[in-house]
């Protein structure tokens, strides 16, 4: 046997159907898109996830509620991240949002809010936000809650 010798499988390769090529191919004329209409144009059909016939879509006929942004983007809102306290048990002395960054607990660029759920240590937590049970529940075990300026820049400390 040689390389010469070498063909592919019957039927393996299939030649393409070659349309508009005039009467004699059996595919001329209309070149199998049938008569007029818009399958039959070029550029073919509109995008069949959006398109409903020219009708109203779907998007457009709801109504639309609450507020929808402002022109140059989105509504720029804090974004908070909830830890429990049980989170912070592994911590001694101070508990900062930067601690929790390095930790892996907190992801960077959110304001921390400290949650009730699970015990507390008498720890000095430095937060943007606490619930309620979280703040009795780090007054009771001799905690101190340190709540932290709601403007980004110049974060002075206050006492809570």
């Amino acid at each position: 046997m040689k390389l010469t010798d070498l063909k592919p499988n019957p039927g393996a390769n299939k030649r393409r159907k070659r349309v508009g090529r005039g009467p004699g191919s059996g595919h001329g004329k209309t070149a199998t898109r049938g008569h007029k209409g818009q399958k039959s144009r070029s550029g073919g059909l509109k995008d069949p996830r959006r398109f409903e016939g020219g009708r109203s879509t779907t998007l457009m006929r709801l109504p639309k509620r609450g507020m929808q942004g402002q022109v140059p983007g989105e509504i720029k809102r804090p974004k908070y991240q909830g830890v429990n306290l049980r989170d912070l048990a592994r911590f001694d002395g101070e508990v900062t949002p930067e601690v929790l960054v390095q930790a892996g607990i907190l992801k960077k660029g959110y304001r921390l809010k400290v949650l009730g759920e699970g015990e507390a240590k008498p720890l000095r937590v430095v937060a943007h936000a606490f619930s309620k049970t979280a703040l009795e529940k780090l007054k009771a075990a001799g905690g101190e809650a340190v709540l932290l300026a709601p403007s980004p820049e110049g974060q002075a400390p206050k006492e809570a």
